[in-house]
């Protein structure tokens, strides 16, 4: 073979990596998606971080396509792994769960399908370790839950102006692990372990989640231990 034949079959050997095909969609790198067809993905770039990306995702012909993006927030601290991430911490919980319900201070987006829970002068979310009604929406708020160990739900009516319950320590809850954990609205800045997103993105949200295809929310980092494709 000539030499200059031999130059331009090198010049073209790298160029290949130009044309390597894209990563596949990042729901079907996970271990794990709900097993729905609709899932919401919120991913930090690391363990450190109150910010990153939320993505809700459908899955179509076998596929998953995304659905619609915006940016979220993670908690004052960043995130934990959700096994051994404890209350009081301001992590937000890495892990896949379920969304149970959305409830919000206004009237439920247009096109909601999942049934929503109007919050009224008495809606609380009940956080105190030694209540039976720890990690649930109580109306009223029973007397072994203390004020100062719930939330009010109706003075965050920035927050809770649309959010959906999600299901972390949700079933059989433990005792410390940490309670109302929620996406929901934007607030001034960070969360206190929710994940938010911006008023607009969660009505969008709302309008797409629909109960039969069971969504299930997965957070993570881009990368390491807590990383979402782990979950």
């Amino acid at each position: 073979m000539r030499p200059g034949a031999v130059a331009v079959l090198l010049a073209a050997s790298l160029l290949l990596p130009a044309f390597a095909a894209p990563p596949a969609p990042l729901p079907e790198r996970m271990a794990d998606t709900g097993g729905g067809t609709q899932l919401i993905t919120a991913v930090a770039p690391d363990t450190g971080s109150t910010t990153g990306t939320v993505t809700w995702w459908d899955r179509r012909g076998g596929s998953w396509v995304r659905a619609g993006s915006a940016p979220a927030r993670f908690g004052a601290r960043g995130l934990a792994d959700g096994r051994t991430r404890r209350q009081g911490t301001n992590t937000t919980p890495t892990g896949l769960y379920g969304l149970p319900y959305p409830f919000g201070v206004e009237r439920a987006p247009r096109g909601t399908a999942y049934p929503y829970r109007p919050v009224r002068e008495d809606s609380w979310w009940c956080q105190d370790n030694g209540s039976r009604s720890y990690n649930r929406w109580t109306e009223p708020r029973p007397a072994d839950c203390a004020a100062a160990e719930a939330e009010h739900l109706i003075t965050y009516g920035r927050q809770y102006a649309h959010a959906l319950v999600v299901a972390f320590n949700y079933a059989r809850p433990v005792r410390g692990r940490g309670a109302g954990i929620f996406l929901h609205v934007d607030g001034a800045g960070a969360t206190a372990g929710c994940v938010s997103v911006p008023k607009g993105a969660m009505r969008r949200i709302l309008g797409w989640a629909e109960p039969a295809a069971r969504p299930h929310l997965a957070i993570g980092t881009a990368g390491g231990a807590t990383a979402v494709t782990r979950y």
